[in-house]
């Protein structure tokens, strides 16, 4: 027998074992390997760990263990930077404040985006303007810019104020620590100005399907990304004690309102300080007073925000919220702390409270 007819030999009687082993339902290649070898399958890798299957976790049936972690996660990472609770700042994200001579601003296509809006909804410059060559939309925004880099500047400010006095304040923890929704615009503004204060400041962003990222002044080990919108909200109220709100458009009224509403229906069992900022600006935006005056909202319930309109005035009204709400009935529930005698081979944690293991200190709701 000559070697083609030996190789046409062996041919025909590996597809004889195939066809015997697709007879006794082994049609597959581990079953087909299985005949070619000692009659066992060949070895198995190791099946992922649930928790470290992506194909599992990014699914629809993965989708409780994903709102669990940006529970879990979080609320981890506060404890462990020993934030107790925090003053949210909310504003405009669609304006960004050039530091540049002109003071020039740009205007970004979508909330959060680092994309630029097209040329003709930008501001109009000065040349343009003196030449008349400025559209109505360019000439309104430029007006509007102006403003826009006031309250950049307000909000800078206030967060400054602010980060300052509570790092005054003696605590373990820290206290009132200045947060914002983690991207460009007012909440950069509110970063920005903790940050130069030298404290910390948190950032809960929020991925979305266009280019955003996070900006600079976030303490890292505090800047946080979600998936999921209500979670997110959940942390803006869990741990505010306070609340700014700066000029800004569906986001910020839509975070407003929903701690307002909070606030109006007594579901927080605390008290929360709420400055809106701008009188001018949101008096344009809303008419509460017509929602009174249908019965829509009682007149009492106005008085669950107050207006400012400089940074100086807001950090007032603030300072005497949170003082009069938390630090005064805090100060008089403390308890004398008797101070054990030196151990040197006592546990590091010890005199430390349950509270000090448990913070931040998460805000209760009334069942």
């Amino acid at each position: 027998m000559n070697n083609s007819e030996q190789q046409t030999g062996n041919r025909d009687q590996k597809k004889e074992e195939v066809a015997a082993g697709e007879a006794a339902g082994q049609g597959s290649p581990r079953a087909t390997a299985a005949i070619t070898g000692n009659g066992a399958p060949p070895p198995l890798d190791r099946a992922p760990l649930a928790y470290e299957n992506p194909s599992f976790l990014n699914s629809a049936d993965g989708r409780l263990i994903r709102i669990v972690s940006e529970y879990c996660e979080p609320l981890a990472r506060f404890r462990r930077e020993q934030i107790q609770d925090t003053v949210v700042f909310f504003g405009s994200a669609r304006f960004r404040a050039r530091e540049e001579a002109d003071r020039a601003l740009e205007l970004l296509e979508n909330t959060g985006s680092r994309q630029a809006a097209p040329n003709h909804e930008q501001p109009a410059s000065a040349p343009e303007i003196a030449s008349g060559q400025a559209t109505e939309l360019r000439l309104k925004r430029a007006v509007a810019a102006v403003q826009m880099a006031r309250y950049y500047e307000d909000a800078r400010r206030l967060a400054q104020l602010l980060t300052r006095w509570a790092k005054s304040i003696p605590s373990q923890k820290h206290r009132f620590v200045v947060t914002s929704g983690g991207g460009p615009g007012i909440m950069e503004a509110a970063n920005r100005g903790a940050y130069e204060a030298g404290g910390k400041t948190i950032g809960l962003n929020i991925r979305l399907p266009f280019e955003q990222a996070p900006n600079p002044y976030i303490t890292p080990s505090l800047n946080f990304e979600f998936h999921y919108f209500f979670m997110r909200k959940l942390w803006f109220a869990y741990l505010s004690k306070a609340l700014v709100v700066f000029p800004g458009g569906f986001g910020t009224l839509d975070e407003m309102f929903e701690l307002l509403t909070l606030a109006q229906t007594h579901k927080l069992a605390k008290k929360i300080t709420v400055v809106v900022y701008g009188a001018d600006y949101w008096k344009k935006v809303f008419n509460l007073e017509s929602l009174v005056g249908a019965g829509a909202i009682s007149p009492k319930d106005l008085e669950l925000f107050q207006f400012a309109d400089t940074p100086e005035q807001a950090f007032e009204l603030l300072r005497r919220g949170l003082t009069e709400n938390y630090l005064v009935p805090e100060a008089a529930a403390a308890k004398p702390v008797v101070s054990p005698a030196p151990n040197h081979d006592e546990d590091l944690m010890a005199g430390w409270t349950v509270e000090d293991f448990l913070s931040p200190e998460i805000a209760k709701t009334r069942r």
